[in-house]
């Protein structure tokens, strides 16, 4: 069932920085601006079409260089790219390389 929204009256949901995680900071950019909503990057299955500063070792991507989804401006970007996301994992769920 559909309900109507208001529009925020905020972006605040568009951004998090978790400066008490062990990891912290994981890229070297200033924490005003290193957002950690997206800590583990959603586009990463996207493989070249994800847009980010990554590169392969082997069959492995590497995106450790990339800060894609950790920048506030990316945010809308990265909503952008869910249709992409969404057809990736039907394809693998018809293709059964899924787990369950």
């Amino acid at each position: 069932m559909a309900e109507d929204h208001e529009p925020a009256s905020t972006e605040r949901y568009k951004f998090f920085n978790h400066a008490t995680c062990e990891f912290y900071p994981c890229h070297d950019m200033p924490a005003e601006q290193l957002n950690c909503l997206f800590c583990y990057c959603p586009l990463y299955c996207l493989g070249n079409a994800c847009g980010g500063n990554f590169s392969y070792i082997g069959d492995v991507k590497d995106c450790s260089a990339c800060t894609v989804p950790h920048r506030v401006e990316n945010y809308d970007y990265i909503m952008q790219k869910f249709e992409l996301v969404k057809m990736v994992a039907a394809q693998n769920s018809h293709s059964g390389t899924g787990s369950n």
